[in-house]
């Protein structure tokens, strides 16, 4: 008992340390209070700093942009200089034709090419090979026309020429066709000379670059022979008793290009209203269209500020005025003239390039079920017509003479199932007949092919009354049923490599670089010099080497072409954002970007970077860093972010592999007002004077390669 009386605290004890522990808090307290406010005192006070140091880099950037701008924009008279080449080469090229005088029109003039097709029109009695022969003219004659219709800017081709040459390019295509139908008929007229000794049938294959012809008449009329291959290959027709028992001949003209595909836009064009006269012929002042841009309502609103400046400078670049400049006594009037001649020029091409990249904000058309939408789909590989034709009356010896009797209208074509019949009937009398059809060797398809007829009545591609059987991938061999006959393709999807995972743009050599794009199933390398593309390596997943295109130098529309005809495609379309994903960016923010990256090509490596998807829609980010040794590495892990607006460039503090997006600006870098000038910031004095040596056809065929392929938003 008393050892706990000692123990026991007294009540003034216990009051002491309740003051003792108050005070301790109250002073805890206190401290915390003075650390937060000299805290929040720091923190003022480097913002403030901050703030100052970020206004006087504004200011300091507001004091040359007009500097800067007049820079950029003598560097950048490179685009008019290489479309006057450019212009010059065509001319050359139309004057090395007239010296030629091979006897080939001029698909351009109208005279020339109607007398061509005249006189081609009035020659009868041509063999197949003889056709063939003609039709590598007629298709030489089309690609030129293509050509002048893509290659010519929009600015010096006027509406009625392009309803000209759009008018030849149709006729031609139709007088092939013609053409080769009539000498089908030739054929099998002598069907029965040419029968084959163990079926008694005629079997014919005729094989060309262009075209490749299996014709079959069914001369005995066996109903056991049903099974039909053609020289020893899976190729053929499995067809009905009905077919086996009629006088018929089946055929199968696989033309390795599409000239059916067409006849969809003439029939959409038809449904528009007719262009007036004052229409189609335009003053060349008027020939750059003002086109307001609207962004999608399903982006995020950009900040009212930025989004007025970049709309204001975008309608800048499309509908800009140009002022005459105020000449004195000294000043020549012939130099006024050609300054007046080239500000017009590039204001003309910049309005080209932004309108290369804008997005269509609605759907061309809505299309009905089984209807192929040709926005969204490619035909591959050409066309497949397949025909079952009425046997013509057969030439007949007659004392040294060929009888023949030659029908008026022609090859008829043979109704199957007949029109006449009820669906039970062509059901169990007139079944789907199966075709194996060859796959062309130099086209790649990175998924099974859709397959589509072609509806002659509605002028469209379908794909009803169609079912694969089998598509042996390795021995490119398509089976399919059909219901009924007409012209057969194969397609694949625009933007099955798009978005792409991945890009670099390298230079290789003075006026040459290396752009590298990587895909979900490919790597494509394509090398660019003066101005000339070529594919350098495509590696495709899961799969050998191709390499049907590599080593062959072309200019970049021959080279785009190219690449899809094979099934290549990384040039998206004003409607790709319809049908993938994108890194949705202002056009003229993205035209800047292309333009710049262009001038600096020749010294400096660009690529991907993931921040690019984190910046909103009026800037790109990409990664850049000199490059000048060919040995040095691509990409090097420290390469500079640099963040480019409509109006300014900055280097980024952050690198690739950050934890977060910062656009905080670098320490000891500054603003600048073009992606020229920031880079000159960092770089080597060898680099510059690359820069400034650089070819303009070079700088302008690597501008028209990146407007093409649309790297910052498509990857």
């Amino acid at each position: 008992m008393p050892g706990n009386k000692k123990n026991k605290i007294t009540k003034a004890e216990r009051l002491r340390m309740q003051q003792e522990e108050e005070e301790r808090r109250r002073k805890e307290e206190e401290e915390i209070r003075v650390r937060y406010e000299r805290e929040e005192m720091e923190k003022l006070e480097i913002q403030r700093i901050e703030k100052e140091k970020w206004h006087q880099l504004e200011e300091k950037d507001l004091e040359r942009r007009k500097e800067e701008l007049e820079e950029l924009s003598l560097l950048e008279m490179i685009f008019p200089e290489a479309e006057k080449i450019k212009e010059n080469i065509r001319l050359l090229s139309q004057w090395n034709h007239y010296l030629q005088c091979d006897g080939s029109p001029d698909p351009s003039v109208a005279q020339e090419i109607n007398t061509f097709i005249s006189l081609w029109k009035e020659e009868t009695n041509e063999t197949f090979e003889e056709v063939i022969q003609k039709s590598k003219l007629v298709l030489h004659l089309i690609e030129k026309l293509k050509f002048i219709l893509l290659e010519t800017p929009p600015y010096d081709l006027q509406n009625k020429n392009i309803i000209q040459y759009q008018g030849s390019i149709l006729e031609l295509q139709e007088l092939l066709h013609f053409k080769f139908n009539i000498a089908t008929e030739i054929l099998l007229r002598h069907a029965s000379t040419l029968a084959d000794l163990d079926s008694g049938n005629m079997e014919k294959v005729i094989q060309d670059e262009n075209i490749t012809l299996y014709v079959w008449a069914n001369l005995k009329k066996n109903p056991r022979y049903k099974n039909i291959r053609f020289s020893d290959t899976e190729i053929g027709f499995d067809i009905p008793r009905v077919l086996a028992t009629s006088n018929i001949a089946l055929r199968v003209l696989h033309t390795h290009y599409d000239h059916v595909s067409p006849l969809c836009l003439v029939a959409a064009s038809l449904q528009e209203d007719t262009p007036t006269e004052t229409q189609l012929v335009k003053d060349e002042a008027e020939t750059v269209e003002e086109v307001v841009y609207k962004e999608p309502q399903e982006e995020p609103s950009q900040p009212e500020e930025e989004a007025n400046s970049v709309h204001e400078e975008e309608t800048e670049v499309k509908d800009q005025d140009v002022e005459v400049p105020q000449c004195s006594v000294q000043e020549d009037p012939d130099t006024i003239t050609f300054e007046l001649e080239m500000k017009l020029l590039s204001d003309r091409i910049s309005a080209a390039h932004l309108s290369l990249i804008e997005n269509v904000q609605e759907k061309p058309c809505v299309f009905d079920d089984n209807e192929v939408d040709l926005c969204q789909f490619a035909t591959l590989g050409g066309v497949y017509h397949l025909d079952i034709f009425e046997l013509p009356p057969q030439c007949k010896p007659m004392k040294g003479w060929l009888i023949v009797e030659i029908l008026k209208e022609g090859l008829h074509k043979y109704i199957y199932p007949p029109e006449t019949a009820d669906d039970l009937e062509a059901e169990n009398a007139f079944p789907p007949i199966e075709v194996t059809l060859q796959v062309h060797e130099n086209v790649l398809f990175f998924e099974e092919p859709v397959v589509a007829r072609w509806d002659a009545e509605g002028k469209r591609w379908k794909t009803d009354g169609i079912s694969i059987i089998t598509y042996k991938a390795q021995d490119r061999l398509l089976t399919v049923s059909l219901e009924t006959f007409g012209p057969l393709t194969l397609m694949q999807d625009n933007h099955v490599n798009m978005p792409y995972q991945s890009w670099e743009l390298t230079p290789l050599d003075v006026n040459k670089v290396l752009l590298t794009v990587i895909t979900v199933f490919a790597e494509i390398q394509i090398q660019i010099k003066e101005n000339l593309c070529m594919l350098a390596s495509l590696k495709l997943t899961n799969q050998e080497k191709f390499s049907i295109l590599e080593g062959k130098w072309m200019t970049p529309v021959s080279f785009i072409i190219a690449l899809k005809e094979v099934g290549m495609n990384i040039f998206p379309s004003g409607h790709s954002h319809f049908y993938v994903s994108i890194n949705y960016k202002v056009a003229l923010v993205e035209m800047k970007a292309y333009r710049q990256m262009a001038l600096l090509s020749s010294a400096f490596a660009f690529g991907w970077s993931r921040w690019n998807l984190q910046c909103n829609s009026t800037r790109v980010v990409f990664k850049v860093s000199e490059h000048l040794a060919k040995e040095d590495p691509i990409q090097k892990p420290d390469s500079p972010l640099l963040m480019f607006s409509a109006d300014r460039t900055q280097r980024l503090k952050i690198d690739e592999y950050s934890e977060a997006f910062s656009d905080t600006i670098k320490e000891e870098t500054e603003f600048h007002s073009t992606l020229y000038h920031m880079v000159k910031d960092f770089a080597s004095q060898e680099a510059m004077e690359k820069i400034r040596n650089s070819n303009c056809q070079f700088i302008d065929t690597v501008c028209h390669m990146l407007l093409s392929t649309r790297l910052l938003s498509y990857s």
